[in-house]
């Protein structure tokens, strides 16, 4: 491999300041969200620590990429799929939901900074969600099993309302 270090002394000081330029373009053309530690932060500060987190599966082309507004999204775990539709009405946000297989599943969508809004999935594994706060935000679902008892919580990547 031809791996640099820029700590070794024996390559020299051009490799040390071709890295050294380098570090700074990328530093300057795409430097990390300044809110990066606190996304980080949100995504991991669940109070169930046992859940599972869905694939993020189909998406417009690099939607909720950097500020982008997401539209349709489809999220995938093991047995379950959650497609939701985001829609920015005014300040605030209108999620409509579909859980596959469908249930009467109860949907937690959280929003940094701001309160968990709760609801309950249809027969039919439909939900809504109307007045959604912009910021970082997660979608929970706890599923129900047949019995009716609280079963696994799945959790979706973090997406920018």
């Amino acid at each position: 491999m031809n791996d640099i270090d820029p700590r070794d002394d024996r390559r020299g000081n051009e490799d040390t300041a071709v890295l050294t330029a380098l570090a700074h373009l990328v530093d300057e053309l795409d430097p990390p969200p300044t809110d990066l530690v606190q996304r980080v932060q949100f995504a991991i500060d669940l109070e169930d620590i046992d859940v599972e987190v869905a694939r993020w599966v189909r998406a417009g082309s690099l939607t909720g990429v950097r500020g982008g507004q997401p539209g349709t999204i489809t999220f995938t775990v093991d047995n379950l799929t959650l497609m939701v539709n985001f829609t920015a009405t005014g300040e605030r946000n209108r999620i409509d939901g579909w859980l596959v297989p469908a249930g009467e599943h109860t949907v937690e969508v959280r929003v940094s900074e701001h309160a968990s809004a709760t609801t309950t999935a249809d027969d039919g594994g439909r939900f809504v969600l109307a007045d959604v706060p912009t910021g970082t935000t997660q979608i929970v679902v706890h599923l129900v099993n047949a019995r009716g008892e609280r079963g696994r919580t799945v959790v979706t990547p973090t997406i920018v309302l």
